[in-house]
């Protein structure tokens, strides 16, 4: 697998550690006084402490939801993505998108979902029922 980096601005490191360490189980990697780097399911994310408070991204119309253009997660297979959409509701955070089927009977039918870290940063989750069909056109 080749492993992505992303960087992304937060406003609370402490905050950040917590929400993606301890929420969503990704490990800690190096850190300094302003940023932390995180194993994303593999990948690397370095969250950077910023002063300025993250504005709000627009947002496009998919299959019916008002989807964030800025935002970035992982596909999960789908008894994963279930398990982890019960852990965010368990742990009551609040969803842009809340966790349902898109696509339903169509082409690249997936489970999907959306929420935002404590700095604002939408994050999507899906999975797909038929895993082949991730860039099937439809």
């Amino acid at each position: 697998m080749t492993r992505f980096h992303l960087a992304f601005p937060v406003t609370d490191l402490e905050e950040t550690r917590s929400f993606y360490g301890e929420l969503l189980g990704a490990g800690v990697g190096r850190e300094d006084a302003r940023w932390i780097d995180f194993d994303f399911f593999g990948h690397q994310l370095s969250a950077h402490l910023v002063d300025d408070r993250i504005s709000e991204d627009p947002v496009n119309a998919v299959d019916g939801d008002s989807v964030p253009c800025r935002h970035f997660g992982v596909i999960l297979d789908w008894e994963a993505w279930q398990e982890l959409a019960d852990r965010l509701r368990r742990a009551n955070v609040q969803f842009a998108i809340e966790p349902h089927v898109r696509f339903s009977g169509k082409v690249g039918e997936q489970a999907t979902m959306f929420f935002r870290d404590p700095s604002g940063n939408a994050l999507e989750f899906k999975a797909f029922r038929d895993p082949d069909q991730v860039f099937a056109h439809g």
